[in-house]
């Protein structure tokens, strides 16, 4: 990567003259008080005449626009520069709230006036994701399903209903248009650099967010309508994204070094990453981030191009080269991609990457971020430690230095040790070994339930013809199982009771804990997957059921407050859990080795694999209807002996046809 060095830009040609040269092309000036009144009334004519159009259907003229709207900018530029914060509170502080963060705005007023680069475009990617949030709060009064994507956003009908057509147009010259200045997109993406955005530009944004707020005033006083915030986003299950140690001042020190000696690091961008350092050490997490993950997309872009040898397409503000195309597995020539080859090298560092960007289940940081549904006020330290800890293995992966010392270091190793073991967690596959465990630990449970005495039981005489039926379930169940354990994997295999709570929790345990690849699942693996995550859901929720009203039943039984319909149900209930019990067990016990086994799904050809997800969907329909029966409020227990019946049968008969995954594999 020694080009790394010559890069002095990462935006094209054509975007780094629209964005750095065609706004300040036309030098005549503009009396700010055609453009915003005494009192802080923004003109928006004196704005939306600049917006040119293309002749035919209104298409807005990008590159016209911006050459004329580029003097309006540097007035109100100036402008602001011309005000203290005093002054600029009581002008425009009040049309701030609409945006349910008022604060973020004057303080990226304070930073205008400084127009220290790093920290305007810090301001400006802070102030565009603010933004898109608000606006996907305003379309919401009258819109249902909010747009995902801010362009998509920006040309909707509902923004163009309540603000005005030539209003959004005005916003859309500066964010949300891959045609237009595009601010949104070239920071979060990582293609600009701190001295290629002009200050002018962040300066427009935030008097263009205080005119939404006046539009939007008059709007709501005339519709009556009430301004809902959707609540933030938050980090739940902290602790499973306790991945590296915590970073001290002697770490985050050598990692001053470190992104002055990495190749992963363009010269250009070093600034973002000492300011992402100082952020951390400053306690401001979510500024940290927001300035680290773009840098993160730059040094692997850098990668990408470097190892598929495609530096051009370094060279690009179109985001066509995301970070899932960068960690795919084939080019778009079909030709195998060889940055994740690389990133395997030091670190299972795509799949770390997939976890905490990607995945739907994960973190997904940046998507948060970018689209300001995170309280930026309280962003956890946990994730932005993780965060920054993975990208100072990067940089000591990457590096044409001698990084040994490095590497060696006593704060260093110990990250790149953590880095060279990590093993997906919010992958699909991931996730339902999580589940597996989880209803494991929840059935175990069951054998602590306190159950009535059995002299009591057998006083009731109505009761005693399922011992029988009961009795052989429990039999067909543990031949199943018996069946299932010639196909273990031989460290999980045990000659042991194949029923017994403690062998079965150990086995489960121990076929979860076996490496099963995730990158790169084809669409066949990721079917099954969903279905047996759908079964163990349902499992798992019958189990909740039957420990709540165990639990209910025996008190209201030692207080003798049951009729005597009740009580007869309770029997039935403590009856059936007899047998649901090892069937329950059996069903974990099938998925989990079918799991293990999941990429032979693609041994099976079409018929076959047809059958095999209809097998599956059968089991997911009885562990449905098992939900319905063991509800509380329905009470049939007696029900559910016929349908484990014909459950038990399909199991049987699938397996003695050696037709499961894990037959394939023997």
């Amino acid at each position: 990567m020694a080009f790394s060095e010559s890069v002095t830009t990462c935006l094209s040609p054509a975007v780094h003259y629209m964005i750095c040269d065609l706004g300040f092309e036309k030098t005549e000036t503009y009396d700010i008080n055609n453009i915003v009144s005494e009192n802080g009334e923004i003109r928006w004519q004196a704005i939306t005449d600049h917006i040119c159009y293309l002749e035919s259907d209104q298409i807005v003229d990008y590159i016209k626009s911006v050459r004329s709207l580029g003097p309006v900018c540097a007035s109100v530029n100036l402008h602001f520069k011309s005000m203290t914060k005093e002054q600029f509170v009581a002008q425009y502080a009040l049309w701030f709230q609409w945006t349910n963060y008022a604060e973020l705005f004057l303080e990226v007023f304070d930073v205008l006036q400084y127009a220290q680069t790093t920290e305007i475009a810090l301001g400006l990617m802070k102030l565009t994701s603010c933004l898109e949030r608000a606006l996907g709060d305003v379309y919401l009064l009258i819109g249902k399903d909010c747009p995902f994507l801010l362009r998509d956003l920006l040309i909707s009908e509902e923004l163009a209903v309540i603000f005005g057509q030539t209003v959004m147009d005005v916003l859309r010259i500066f964010i949300g248009s891959p045609y237009g200045l595009n601010l949104r997109n070239v920071l979060w993406h990582g293609f600009a650099s701190p001295q290629e955005i002009p200050v002018k530009y962040c300066a427009m944004l935030l008097f263009l967010t205080a005119g939404f707020g006046q539009l939007l005033q008059t709007y709501l006083l005339q519709t009556k309508h009430i301004l809902i915030h959707r609540p933030y986003m938050t980090f739940i299950s902290l602790e499973e994204l306790n991945i590296f140690p915590d970073l001290n001042h002697e770490t985050l020190a050598l990692t001053e070094e470190l992104v002055k000696l990495s190749s992963f690091v363009l010269k250009t961008m070093l600034p973002f990453w000492l300011a992402a350092l100082t952020a951390f050490k400053q306690g401001r997490y979510a500024d940290c981030m927001i300035l680290l993950l773009p840098q993160l997309e730059v040094g692997l872009r850098l990668l990408f191009t470097a190892t598929n040898k495609c530096p051009n397409r370094l060279l690009t503000a179109e985001v066509s080269l995301s970070i899932k195309s960068m960690l795919a597995k084939h080019l778009n020539n079909e030709e195998i991609n060889q940055l994740p080859l690389v990133l395997e090298e030091p670190a299972m560092a795509s799949e770390f990457l997939w976890d905490f960007l990607n995945h739907q289940e994960g973190p997904r940081v940046r998507d948060h971020l970018s689209h300001g549904e995170i309280n930026l006020k309280t962003f956890p330290r946990e994730v932005a430690n993780q965060i920054l800890a993975f990208a100072v293995t990067l940089l000591c992966r990457f590096s044409d230095e001698d990084m040994i010392a490095f590497k060696e270091h006593g704060v260093i190793k110990p990250l790149m040790n953590c880095a060279s073991c990590y093993c997906s967690r919010f992958h699909p596959i991931s996730r339902l070994k999580k589940q597996v465990l989880e209803c494991m630990k929840s059935i175990h449970l069951w054998s602590e339930l306190p159950v009535v005495p059995e002299e009591q039981v057998q006083a009731i005489k109505r009761f005693e013809g399922n011992a029988e039926a009961t009795s052989a379930f429990v039999s067909k169940t543990l031949e199943i199982l018996s069946q299932l354990h010639q196909y273990m994997p031989h460290k999980c295999y045990s000659s042991d009771d194949p029923v017994n709570s403690d062998q079965t929790d150990r086995l489960l345990t121990k076929l979860c804990d076996m490496h099963i690849c995730t990158l790169y699942s084809p669409r066949s693996v990721l079917e099954i997957v969903v279905v047996l995550r759908k079964i163990i859901t349902q499992c798992h929720q019958v189990s909740g059921q039957v420990i709540a009203s165990i639990e209910l039943r025996y008190k209201q039984w030692i207080n003798k407050t049951l009729r005597s319909r009740q009580r007869q149900n309770y029997l039935r209930m403590l009856n059936s859990i007899k047998f649901l019990l090892p069937v329950l067990r059996l069903i974990l016990v099938l998925i989990t080795l079918e799991l293990v086994n999941i990429h032979l799904v693609d041994k099976k050809n079409a018929f076959d694999y047809q059958q095999y997800l209809k097998f599956l969907k059968s089991i997911l329909q009885y562990t449905e209807n098992l939900v319905t029966y063991t509800n509380p409020e329905k009470n049939k227990w007696d029900e559910t002996m016929e349908l484990t019946n014909k459950a038990l049968a399909k199991i049987k008969s699938f397996s003695d046809k050696k037709l499961t995954l894990m037959q394939l594999a023997t």
